[in-house]
């Protein structure tokens, strides 16, 4: 999935299939992201409760990785739409 592509080797077809296939992602996606941050929060407040110093870490950690994927994820789809108004301008 964040493999990095050189979508400019490919057709418009391929990437017009491409597109599809990364948006019918997006709702799985979200839910991940969702699980993600709710799982650090969770954490979080069970180490803060707990009286341990590494609650506001855990939560951090987990809050920064799924932003890291979040960002990969939309800079991907960037990048083939980009590619796909490059072709058609070309057509």
């Amino acid at each position: 999935m964040f493999l990095s592509k050189d979508y400019s080797q490919f057709t418009l077809d391929e990437l017009l299939v491409e597109e599809k296939k990364v948006k019918s992602q997006q709702i799985p996606f979200a839910l991940l992201i969702g699980f993600v941050v709710g799982v650090a929060f969770m954490v979080g407040a069970a180490f803060v409760s707990a009286k341990h110093k590494w609650g506001f870490i855990v939560v951090i950690g987990l809050f920064a990785l799924a932003m890291f994927i979040s960002s990969k994820y939309s800079k991907n789809l960037k990048s083939i739409q980009e590619e796909i108004s490059r072709k058609k301008t070309v057509r």
